[in-house]
């Protein structure tokens, strides 16, 4: 499973989510990735949030991103 950690915060959770996919399959694997530090402060709360208030999304997700997002969200 591929994770994302945005700051060392999110590290704990996310050890902690890890070793309880491995409880429940010995076969999963975690992986976790930093962002560019440009990107670090993007969640999808965030994301959402702007997408609900038709801000502009170009910059942190591709066409087809927004276009399902879009569609979700209105």
């Amino acid at each position: 499973m591929l994770r994302g950690l945005r700051a060392v915060s999110d590290f704990e959770y996310e050890v902690q989510l890890s070793n309880l996919n491995r409880a429940m399959n010995p076969g999963i694997e975690s992986i976790f990735l930093s962002p560019d530090e440009k990107y670090s402060f993007i969640s999808s709360s965030i994301i959402k949030d702007i997408a609900r208030h038709n801000g502009e999304l170009k910059m942190f997700v591709d066409d087809y991103v927004e276009k399902k997002l879009r569609e979700k969200v209105n």
